[in-house]
């Protein structure tokens, strides 16, 4: 049996985090490493203690919102956001870090990759936002299509 890569390793992890998504559109994952250590992990979906767009239905879908445009028209938070989110609420420091995500970052969360010093993204699945791209190349920070050796998702 052969071992993953550390890549392979956290990406497969991101994978396994988006299975806790609330969003009924697209499920998302995200993993925070440094030192080849996890320091936090994210989904997407409503904020702790509001009710899930599982339950209640995805304000998106009922306004005909395209994907990726109106990101402020949704109950939910992206798992970036989230991770970044639940690192600072435990007092984890990220400067430096590598985000695994299931998919490429958007704009809005490009600009808190930014701020929160993540030195690179490893993403699976693509997501256009050339403003996105764009910013995090302004930045330097590496931004890094993911795909396995065997093509894809195992």
């Amino acid at each position: 049996m052969e071992r993953p890569t550390w890549h392979e390793y956290f990406m497969e992890i991101t994978n396994l985090v988006a299975q806790r998504s609330t969003c009924r559109r697209r499920s998302v994952g995200a993993v925070l490493v440094k030192d080849k250590r996890i320091l936090a992990t994210g989904y997407n979906g409503a904020p702790s203690g509001l009710p899930h767009c599982l339950d209640v239905g995805c304000l998106r879908e009922q306004n005909d919102i395209p994907s990726g445009q109106r990101h402020e028209l949704c109950r939910g938070l992206h798992a970036e956001q989230n991770v970044i989110i639940q690192a600072a609420r435990h007092g984890i420091p990220i400067q430096g870090a590598t985000l695994y995500c299931t998919t490429r970052p958007c704009s809005i969360c490009a600009k808190m990759i930014i701020n929160a010093s993540i030195s690179a993204v490893y993403y699976g699945e693509g997501y256009a936002d050339e403003l996105s791209d764009q910013m995090l190349d302004d930045a330097a920070i590496q931004l890094i299509r993911w795909s396995s050796p065997e093509g894809g998702k195992r």
